[in-house]
């Protein structure tokens, strides 16, 4: 059996030939590294490319994200903003509305009643037949006459108050009116310079004529003393 027995298939080939003295004088320890060549720095280079480009993709991805989330901000502070002042516009135009709203209505229902009251008075007026009147009722239907005529009279009035389109000229506006009280017209603004000067002297010289003769008068008296 030992005979059968060899030591050569125990050797490994290749470990024998790295223990060989030049690849243990290359990689042992204590020597310097050797220098790296160059298609070694052109993959590290490489490497080094792709980085930076993939951080510039997650760079611009970045920006683009801040850019909309930032324009995102904006649309919502305008929203707000915008929402607050619509708001605020809307409440304001929507009391101002409805006091003109009411104030209308209430002017329209008044003269409403003031068109129904003038119609009225208006038929009564036209009703009276003068001629129907006899010497027996003539009195009182004059009284009753009068009276209708004066009822009249007094809804006109009161239209004209508070209707201020039934008046033939607003008030404070008609010519001759200075802070809605009527003034006569004045004397400058009626004739001109040369007008006032003759009418100045058509009214003076009369009074100037006499004074004459009288001073012709008293020079004659002195003359003869």
């Amino acid at each position: 059996m030992s005979s059968d027995f060899d030591a050569t298939e125990f050797v490994d080939g290749d470990f024998q030939a790295q223990k060989s003295p030049r690849s243990g004088a290359a990689t042992g320890p204590g020597q310097p590294q050797r220098a790296p060549t160059r298609d070694e720095v052109d993959a590290k280079v490489a490497v080094a490319q792709q980085k930076l480009a993939e951080l510039k993709r997650v760079q611009e991805e970045l920006e683009r994200e801040r850019a909309t989330l930032e324009e995102t901000r904006r649309r919502q502070i305008e929203f707000q903003q915008g929402r607050q002042e619509t708001i605020q516009h809307l409440t304001r135009g929507i009391g101002l509305l409805e006091e003109a709203e009411f104030n209308a209505r209430r002017d329209a229902e008044q003269m409403s009643q003031a068109l129904a009251d003038m119609r009225d008075a208006q038929t009564k007026i036209q009703a009276i037949n003068e001629e129907a009147w006899t010497r027996e009722n003539f009195s009182v239907e004059l009284t009753r006459a009068l009276t209708t005529l004066e009822n009249a009279r007094m809804e006109w009035n009161s239209a004209q108050l508070k209707f201020p389109i039934l008046s033939d000229t607003p008030q404070g506006t008609g010519p001759g009116s200075v802070n809605g009280k009527n003034s006569a017209p004045s004397l400058f603004d009626t004739y001109s310079f040369g007008d006032l000067c003759r009418l100045g002297f058509a009214l003076t010289w009369p009074l100037a004529a006499v004074a004459l003769a009288g001073l012709l008068i008293l020079l004659a008296v002195l003359l003869r003393r």
